[in-house]
């Protein structure tokens, strides 16, 4: 593997971006190496700037179902261009791609379009407080919901107190409200809703966490967060920023068979565009303004190019809905190879999947906390210079798309294979 120019590009990079990245997970410090910079990206395959081709696991972290540079999409998307970038203005695809979504998850009876995931979670968390008049909200240990303050907490918070910021520049009045609690464990939730119950506004939930590496929820888990919030007059919201459209069309709210209150999106939801999106029923999402007064606006909300790439992408996931079957078989095909490997566990749903250096089952955040970064680092290097691109992180998900192809799943089966045969 040649990286050549990549070295240079990031010696620049770091006297103009802090890190020399503009995401931290891109600086591959928990890999033990520096970044490389990506050129393009077609199919399976993504291109770095020294020649060098990989078949891509991370698919943008998610966006990527069909594959990079979808032909229709990019055909679609290269026209609207055309037409002009911006408007500020209302435009009929809004109503298109917010048609798309409420047809897929029915309990979005009413959508609010915004510009990334982590304005979605932050503006639902907004509307379940200002809906409930309740100011506390319950989020686990270990699940991602961006990085806006009120959710930005230690994970390592004891129960039944009061969080602490976990970032620089936090106040801890923001995250005063936030109670932690440990994600398949009811018996945390429980206790929260005794001791705060009537000040509770929501749970907060990815349906299934990626960003403490893939973590399945328990046998009725998600039920149980339903009933408890239902009991207790509190919302529910199901962080689908990942899980959307990824594990089933009509998302995790279907494959688990578990309605929320409040849903967001993000990643597919506007097929490699910068898109959200957070909705519920007609009456909550009245509370938000204009028609409430919950407030929330966002100038490049509902962008003609992002709609044109998310309808696009969400129309041809309607259509040939075959693609979920398809992209779980070839997981299935790689999770049987990486089991193989001694001394790993891993964790699968759908076409989402992790590997951890562990002979722990992982269920939680502390037991993701057992697995050997070390080694994860080891591992990295290895399919890297081999051609395969994982998560530069052992806290990430392995993505699988439409566009990898028997042959990519059978090249990689045979590095895990030769990578099984190593001594960590």
């Amino acid at each position: 593997m040649i990286d050549t120019k990549s070295k240079d590009l990031f010696t620049k990079a770091k006297t103009l971006m802090p890190g020399g990245v503009n995401s931290p997970v891109r600086s591959f410090k928990s890999v033990g190496r520096e970044p490389i910079f990506m050129k393009s990206a077609k199919g399976s395959h993504i291109y770095d700037v020294d020649g060098n081709s990989y078949i891509d696991y991370v698919c943008s972290w998610g966006p990527g179902i069909l594959g990079h540079a979808y032909p229709k999409v990019i055909e679609k998307v290269k026209s609207a261009c055309d037409d002009g970038l911006t408007f500020g203005t209302c435009i009929e695809k809004e109503i298109q791609l917010t048609e798309l979504i409420k047809d897929a998850i029915p309990s979005m009876e009413m959508v609010r379009l915004v510009s990334s995931g982590t304005e979605a979670t932050m503006s639902a968390i907004r509307l379940a407080r200002g809906y409930t008049h309740r100011d506390k909200i319950i989020k686990f240990i270990g699940c991602y919901h961006g990085h806006s303050d009120g959710l930005l907490v230690k994970g390592g918070s004891g129960l039944l107190t009061n969080s602490t910021p976990d970032s620089a520049g936090v106040p801890k009045s923001y995250t005063e409200n936030t109670l932690l609690a440990n994600f398949n464990d009811e018996k945390s939730v429980i206790e929260l809703f005794e001791k705060f119950g009537k000040d509770i506004a929501c749970i907060i939930v990815e349906p299934v966490p990626a960003n403490m590496g893939v973590v399945p929820p328990k046998k009725d888990f998600l039920k149980f967060l339903r009933d408890i919030t239902k009991q207790y007059g509190a919302l529910l919201i199901f962080d689908e920023v990942i899980t959307g459209f990824r594990v089933d069309y009509h998302s995790a709210q279907e494959y688990f068979g578990v309605s929320s209150d409040i849903t967001t999106l993000g990643k597919i939801v506007g097929g490699g565009m910068p898109v959200g999106a957070y909705g519920g029923s007609y009456e909550i999402m009245q509370c938000v303004s204009p028609l409430g007064a919950v407030y929330q606006a966002g100038t490049l909300s509902g962008n003609p190019i992002a709609m044109t790439s998310g309808i696009a992408t969400l129309e041809i996931l309607k259509q040939s809905q075959d693609i979920y079957k398809s992209i779980e078989e070839k997981t299935i095909q790689l999770e049987n190879a990486y089991k193989k490997i001694k001394g790993v566990w891993i964790n699968r749903v759908g076409s989402l999947m992790s590997i951890f250096f562990t002979d722990t089952p992982v269920t939680d955040y502390k037991s993701a906390l057992t697995a050997d970064t070390v080694k994860y680092a080891k591992y990295f290097n290895y399919m890297l210079e081999h051609g395969i691109y994982v998560a530069p992180s052992q806290f990430e998900a392995m993505f699988i798309s439409n566009a990898h192809t028997d042959k990519d799943i059978k090249d990689t089966i045979q590095v895990i294979e030769s990578f099984s045969k190593l001594e960590l």
